[in-house]
């Protein structure tokens, strides 16, 4: 176990809105693992006051903060922040320059849309080896991905329904893109996002599904999906399912027949939604 990420909500069935808070209280009771955000929301966030933020849960951890970012998959913190969704592309495009200007450069000189701009400016504090590790995080779109490989980003790709197999054309893409764009070997980095839940065995999902199903159709609701059912739980919690929900061998074999798809260098388990 490697890395520990927390999610950023705005609404009432999640309970952090405010991963950093979160992420500097657990580095100060802990000693080896990463932490991260799983994700910042990038497009509603001043990326300035983000990356001070987690530089400052670098320098308490000694060294072992992570910024994932993306645009999330819920939109309560345009309105929130101010920002218009007509914006959601742009906001992100622009934030995320800014953000690896930051990491980049001592001296910042920028100009962007959507904020002043910044001349001749030194940000405070430093990470500890100077830059963080910043990954992008998305939910499927090629679009998204080639701008990753472009930029030398590690990928986190979301794979929370379907079969996983269907993703193999999009992160070989990206891998392909990622080396064609002259970056380094010895940072390529690739993740993949799926639900988990961890029983004894099998009979956990029986647990588990009343919850998920309940947190799958309120979600629904509002984006006009078809209930939730079981049959569809299952089929997707099947071998060759996107969901990771049953017992210890069941998951550890689910996980290494993944790997043999997309020879990733992460997973990422989305734990007790619901």
């Amino acid at each position: 176990l490697d890395v520990f990420g927390l999610g950023e909500h705005h609404r009432p069935d999640y309970s952090v809105s405010s991963p950093q808070t979160v992420l500097a209280a657990a580095a100060t009771i802990t000693k080896n693992i990463k932490l991260g955000s799983a994700v910042s929301v990038l497009s509603s966030d001043d990326p300035i006051r983000l990356y001070q933020q987690f530089a400052t849960i670098d320098l308490i951890s000694d060294g072992r903060a992570e910024i994932m970012v993306g645009r999330g998959s819920f939109i309560e913190s345009f309105p929130l922040f101010g920002y218009d969704l007509k914006d959601y592309d742009r906001l992100f495009e622009e934030k995320l320059q800014l953000l690896l200007t930051l990491n980049n450069n001592e001296i910042i000189n920028w100009e962007g849309h959507f904020r002043a701009p910044i001349s001749h400016q030194e940000i405070f504090p430093k990470p500890l080896h100077q830059k963080l590790p910043i990954w992008i995080a998305v939910g499927g779109t090629p679009e998204s991905v080639l701008r990753a490989a472009k930029l030398g980003l590690p990928l986190t790709i979301a794979i929370i329904g379907g079969y996983p197999v269907q993703f193999e054309p999009l992160l070989r893409m990206y891998k392909e893109q990622y080396f064609a764009n002259g970056h380094s070997k010895e940072n390529y980095q690739l993740g993949v996002n799926s639900h988990l839940f961890v029983g004894n065995d099998a009979s956990v999902r029986d647990v588990y599904f009343p919850y998920y199903a309940a947190q799958m159709n309120h979600i629904g609701k509002e984006r006009g999906w078809s209930p939730f059912s079981r049959a569809q739980f299952e089929a997707t919690a099947a071998p060759d399912g996107a969901y990771f929900m049953g017992g210890p061998e069941e998951i550890t074999d689910k996980i290494l027949q993944q790997h043999e798809i997309f020879n990733h260098t992460r997973f990422v388990g989305q734990i007790d939604v619901g």
